[in-house]
């Protein structure tokens, strides 16, 4: 016969365990995956998922119990990329995140149909992954860079840290279709400071030697590309033999790789945000009603060791405008 301890412990145990039961009966476990245009991880990734896994927590998805994420690394191939989305939404997944504008439209096409958030692509108009920032229609949507102005500051930045410069080579991957609204952009505010564009564009890494040798003389600014941000140690040692400065954008190629400055949106800004569109996707909103979003805060980081090793003097002025400046 139980007796009343007995009894007690039990029923207390039962109605701690009813709600989680009740929770896992009724509560359905959803599948994302994530399309990375990398061979693998990278420094760069532990810092975005954090940033991911918080902001899904705030929203109320736990990993491993409301929410299990697939991740493959593709690389910078595009017939790859279209392979594992296609694979992806095998499994099945409810929707599909990809960085970048190559991988953003490798996902579209290789997993027809299915929703596609958008992380930092660089033109989607232009590329026609969606049909306006503010009404993307269709299965994508998510954030995208920040466009003209920030591509324009990035000149400006760079005239001011190397005043003498009077020719500024663009480091572009020929396979990235939001290479023309870049250049465009950045050719208008160079246009205005007096100083000449010049495309240095490649294929395949093999190819970096020779486009950053055609800077030499002059300055660089390297666009955000999967490609360069997987030979991001050799890009910054070439600008450093030929004694090029060079503007990135990403501050985690100065803080970590040495590179000479870079002005950028946070990347924890675009995980974060797109945390919260797998959010309302997930509960039912569709991709093609949700709004584009772009950053408004940006930052701008200085390596004075970099500067010293390149025989720059960076004005005060300028030091006085970043937000971060490694000695």
């Amino acid at each position: 016969m139980m007796n009343r301890k007995t009894f007690v412990a039990q029923l207390a145990a039962g109605l701690i365990a009813a709600p989680r039961l009740q929770a896992q009966q009724s509560g359905k476990v959803f599948r994302i995956g994530i399309l990375s245009p990398t061979d693998g991880p990278t420094p760069f990734d532990q810092d975005r998922m954090d940033a991911l896994r918080s902001a899904l927590r705030e929203l109320g998805w736990i990993e491993g119990k409301s929410l299990v994420i697939e991740t493959r690394h593709a690389g910078v191939n595009s017939q790859r990329q279209r392979e594992l989305a296609a694979e992806l939404k095998a499994l099945p997944v409810a929707l599909i995140m990809a960085t970048g504008t190559p991988a953003i439209r490798s996902a579209r096409d290789g997993a027809p149909g299915l929703p596609i958030v958008m992380i930092n692509a660089g033109d989607p108009v232009g590329a026609g992954l969606v049909a306006s920032l503010a009404r993307p229609g269709g299965d994508l949507s998510g954030t995208s860079a920040a466009g003209e102005d920030i591509l324009a500051k990035q000149v400006e930045m760079l005239s001011l840290a190397a005043p003498q410069v009077k020719r500024v080579g663009v480091l572009m991957n020929s396979a990235n279709p939001a290479n023309g609204f870049f250049f465009a952009a950045m050719s208008l505010r160079a246009s205005k400071l007096g100083l000449q564009l010049d495309r240095l564009e490649v294929t395949l890494p093999e190819e970096l030697d020779a486009a950053i040798a055609r800077a030499k003389g002059g300055a660089m600014a390297v666009l955000g590309d999967p490609m360069f941000r997987q030979n991001r140690v050799r890009i910054i040692e070439l600008a450093a033999r030929f004694k090029v400065p060079a503007i990135y954008g990403n501050s985690l190629l100065v803080a970590l790789d040495g590179g000479l400055m870079s002005y950028s949106s946070a990347e924890e800004w675009h995980w974060r945000k797109a945390a919260s569109y797998v959010d309302r996707i997930l509960k039912g909103a569709k991709p093609g009603d949700l709004p584009v979003e772009q950053p408004t805060e940006f930052r701008l980081v200085i390596n004075l060791k970099t500067a010293k090793a390149l025989g720059l003097t960076i004005p005060q002025a300028l030091l006085l405008r970043a937000d971060e400046v490694i000695r």
